[in-house]
This record gives C-alpha cells, structure tokens and sequence, in this order.
C-alpha cells in the first residue's frame, strides 16, 4: 500500500515539475513517474526536476552543440544526480549507444531518468525503443508519443526499424505509419 501512495505522491510532483518544466526544458516529456525526455536543458530546469524525484540525466548529444548546457556534467553532479553522458552522432545513430542506454536504465529502471538532447529527436527515439523493448510499452503508443515530439528523418526511421527487428518486434501496428519526415 505504502508503496503504491509514494508512487502517486511522485507521479504528482514529476507532472507538477514537468509543467515548470516545459519552459525551460525543449519539447518536454513526461512517460510517468521515473522516465522522461527533453531537448535543451536549463540548470533551473534541472534542479526543478531534481526537486521533484529525479535522480539521473542521460544526455545523447554533443557537449559542444549551440544548445547545449555548459558544462552540464558538473551542474548536474552539483545538484546532487547522477550524469551519464553518450554523445550519439545526429546522421549516424546505432545499435552500440543504444545497448548502452539500454544496460544504464536497466541498471536501476526504477530511478527517475531524464534522457535528452538538442531538440528530444534522438531521446525520444531512445525513449520510444526502450519502452517497447524493456518496458512492454505498445508499439503504437509509444510511437504516438514519440511523433508527438517529431517524425523522424530516413536515418533514424532505418534506425529504429533495424532495432525494433533485432529484438524481434513486428513494427506493423494500427496506426504506425513509418514514412520518414524528408527536409524540403
């Protein structure tokens, strides 16, 4: 019982810091009570979340991107949470820095998690692949809320098909339209 009141209790204050959150963290998003995604962050923003339950960052670009906070691996060590950091080439992303996203959650899924980069494109597509595979997410969900954020470009739909194929995933749901977004 105690367990399922601290778990409310959090939810309420992850969703109360998310709206805080929104302005100052790139198309926010909030899973549930231990996970979420964002582009840009702010060190208010972050203490905001930490204030509110979070324990650990993971961030997925580079460190030296206009939008990037400087230096965010001390900001986020000061704030008392855990920083991991795993720079994911923007044309390139692949199966080697998702496994080890993957191996970090999985280390403490419980712990509340933000992954982020410039824009939420490259944590969103983590986040959406995680809670499929780990967390037993559906596939049309999770896409839902991942094309909520964006629609992801022929790199990164060839990306997250590939991974959703190693792991045995039919990636033809209701609903699931993968026609990659193409620049004008």
């Amino acid at each position: 019982m105690r367990s399922g009141w601290c778990a409310g209790l959090m939810a309420a204050l992850v969703l109360a810091a998310s709206a805080q959150a929104d302005e100052d963290v790139i198309n926010y998003v909030a899973y549930d009570a231990a996970f979420s995604s964002g582009g840009g962050v702010t060190a208010p923003a972050l203490e905001r979340l930490r204030d509110a339950g979070l324990e650990r960052v993971i961030f997925l670009a580079y460190s030296d991107q206009e939008q990037s906070l400087e230096n965010e691996d001390r900001v986020v060590d000061a704030l008392g949470m855990d920083f991991v950091h795993i720079p994911v080439r923007w044309d390139a992303p692949d199966a080697n820095h998702f496994g080890l996203f993957a191996a970090i959650m999985q280390q403490a899924p419980e712990r509340p998690t933000l992954v982020h980069c410039q824009a939420n494109y490259r944590a969103s597509a983590f986040a959406m692949l995680y809670r499929v595979l780990y967390q037993g997410v559906p596939l049309a969900e999770a896409k839902a809320d991942m094309n909520a954020v964006w629609t992801p470009t022929e790199t990164w739909t060839d990306f997250i098909l590939e991974m959703l194929k190693r792991n045995g995933v039919d990636p033809n749901c209701e609903d699931c339209d993968w026609t990659p977004y193409v620049p004008e």
